[in-house]
């Protein structure tokens, strides 16, 4: 039983992996949509952030049968605990790239974001990207150094976004409320996306320490 069990939970880590790997293409190609007015990258994102809803019920199913079927305590039962609330954060992190692609499709053929404010959405957009790309390896082998990163790695897009926040306040912005108001919006969904990282990671380092990670 033991050995069966171990397969599972062997299946249920590249379960998640392959679902991070996923969020982590749906914000590459949200922000490409973002920045460049893609029109075909945002509809795909919107497209495939069904693929992501079902990887994460698949996901959730498999957990539950193996629950009630391998009954798994102690530390076996931790990791599918822990696989559930991965699974959300992945759920989350998809929901926010597919608003994102949203944006940009509704602004289409216009740019959702003044040209101005394109390079500090780059930047939180690529520290989104390093972040998921960090939490699929922790995810594939979990390392409790790499986990904390993300905190780190966290601070950085927090920071991001309150030069956004700033920028969008100050007494010469002149591109309009409705363009404060989305520009505002999707700095919110980059930060969020961020967060739901970070709580991923410390589900991991929950189940590596034992401990859990206030922050």
């Amino acid at each position: 039983m033991r050995i069966e069990l171990q397969e599972e939970l062997d299946l249920i880590r590249e379960m998640l992996v392959s679902t991070a790997e996923a969020v982590r293409s749906a914000i590459g190609v949200a922000t490409t949509a973002l920045l460049s007015a893609d029109r075909t990258a945002a509809e795909s994102v919107i497209t495939g952030d069904v693929q992501i809803n079902d990887l994460c019920w698949r996901i959730e199913d498999r957990v539950q049968a193996t629950t009630a079927r391998q009954a798994p305590v102690a530390t076996d039962l931790r990791v599918m605990f822990a696989a559930l609330h991965v699974a959300a954060d992945l759920e989350r992190m998809g929901d926010l790239a597919k608003h994102v692609a949203r944006t940009a499709l509704r602004a289409h053929p216009e740019p959702a974001v003044p040209a101005e404010l394109a390079p500090l959405f780059g930047q939180m957009a690529g520290g989104a990207d390093r972040m998921a790309a960090k939490l699929i390896r922790v995810l594939s082998e979990p390392d409790l150094a790499r986990a904390a990163e993300l905190d780190r790695d966290d601070n950085v897009v927090d920071r991001l976004h309150r030069d956004l926040l700033a920028r969008l306040l100050e007494p010469g912005w002149r591109y309009g409320a409705e363009a404060a108001i989305d520009a505002a919006l999707l700095g919110r969904f980059y930060e969020r996306y961020a967060d739901h990282a970070v709580n991923a990671g410390r589900r991991v380092t929950f189940l590596v320490s034992g401990a859990a990670v206030v922050g």
